[in-house]
């Protein structure tokens, strides 16, 4: 075959996969925590902006989520524009959001009637383009459903959220089932930073990056999202206490 026609074919190729590889093609944004013991086990440095990501409570917190909320509020918190937020049950705390620094006048809630029109929801807000993040609240995410998800933020560069919630702990154990989010993670209440005096400290929370796409899993003790969305690590972690880091495994890539 002629050099001409060889270089036409491998032009009309390569034209060929950027436009499958679309918004996935080019360089992701990354929302960095801050803590570089966090960003160092993400790829890029931070969670990534136009992608999926999945939460969930541990203990109990996989029925109530109030953690696993309150950490998505900070995420959505830093980030800029205004944030759809995406409900089937009326039992979401905003004045709790807004001591993490997701204030209500930021904040679009959506309530759906079932998942079903929920997962609708979350894309359209994905797909959007104007939104800073789309938070959602699901029981139930299948690998359908979750490449979606993850296609639309890819297409708009919104972060999506999903807060895996259940109404009893035998459901919790489908957070375990493979879905297309980038990173999943699990929030579990710790006791309080304690206090020279009588009170109650800062939260604690056990923050597991359960999975997490071309980097490392492990786990972190935290100090609970401030004003501004930002978490912590505690300072007798930061001065070289053995818990900085509790357990360490190999996700998946």
């Amino acid at each position: 075959m002629p050099e001409p026609v060889v270089s036409a074919v491998v032009a009309e190729l390569r034209e060929r996969i950027q436009r499958l590889e679309g918004a996935s093609g080019r360089a992701r944004q990354v929302l960095p925590f801050g803590i570089a013991a966090i960003d160092g086990r993400l790829s890029g440095g931070g969670l990534a902006l136009g992608a999926l990501h999945e939460v969930a409570g541990g203990s109990n917190g996989a029925i109530d989520g109030a953690a696993a909320a309150l950490f998505a509020a900070g995420i959505a918190a830093r980030t800029k524009g205004k944030v759809l937020w995406c409900v089937t049950r009326t039992d979401l705390f905003a004045p709790a959001l807004a001591q993490v620094g997701l204030l209500p006048g930021r904040v679009i809630y959506v309530e759906a009637g079932d998942e079903k029109s929920l997962l609708s929801c979350i894309e359209e807000g994905l797909r959007h383009g104007g939104l800073g993040a789309v938070v959602g609240e699901l029981a139930r995410l299948s690998i359908t459903a979750s490449r979606r998800l993850q296609l639309a933020a890819e297409s708009s560069g919104t972060i999506g959220i999903a807060i895996r919630r259940w109404r009893r702990q035998t459901e919790a154990s489908d957070f375990g089932q493979p879905t297309a989010s980038v990173t999943r993670w699990r929030v579990s209440v710790l006791p309080s930073s304690p206090l020279p005096v009588p009170g109650v400290g800062r939260a604690r929370w056990l923050l597991e990056l359960i999975r997490c796409r071309a980097g490392e899993s492990a786990d972190f003790e935290v100090e609970a999202s401030d004003a501004k969305g930002r978490i912590a690590l505690p300072s007798d972690v930061v001065h070289g206490s053995p818990q900085t880091e509790t357990g360490r495994r190999r996700a998946s890539a």
